[in-house]
């Protein structure tokens, strides 16, 4: 009966992986970060306070997910939303619960990667 059952459910195995992967406040904080285009840790770090070490650490389960991939640039690695549906289920998911998409607020301190620099017009001559 019990590997009857098990049966049943192995089909929502994958399913079951993104939903657990987006149980966390921090990786939802960086998949809204990176809803615009790619991003470094740093400027991820700059947006949401916490550690690079910590933000590493979500980012991976995220790469482990199939959800973001990296790209290494110099000594910087950007980070990007491989496929953008991942916006429509938490699109959703804020209609359900009621609540308002946040919106990304200024950093908390200024990121110096070269990217960010350059928009900025940083170290530019």
């Amino acid at each position: 009966m019990m590997l009857e059952q098990e049966a049943e459910i192995q089909p929502y195995d994958q399913q079951i992986q993104i939903f657990k992967v987006l149980t966390h406040p921090a990786r939802l904080a960086i998949l809204e970060i990176l809803r615009d285009g790619e991003h470094c840790v740093c400027h991820m770090e700059a947006y949401m306070g916490f550690r690079q070490a910590y933000i590493s650490q979500q980012l991976s389960v995220l790469r482990e997910a199939g959800i973001i991939q990296d790209r290494r640039d110099g000594w910087n690695i950007y980070y990007r939303v491989i496929d953008e549906r991942i916006y429509d289920v938490l699109d959703i998911v804020w209609r359900m619960t009621g609540q308002v998409e946040p919106e990304i607020k200024k950093p908390i301190v200024v990121c110096t990667c070269p990217k960010c620099s350059a928009q900025a017009g940083i170290g530019l001559k």
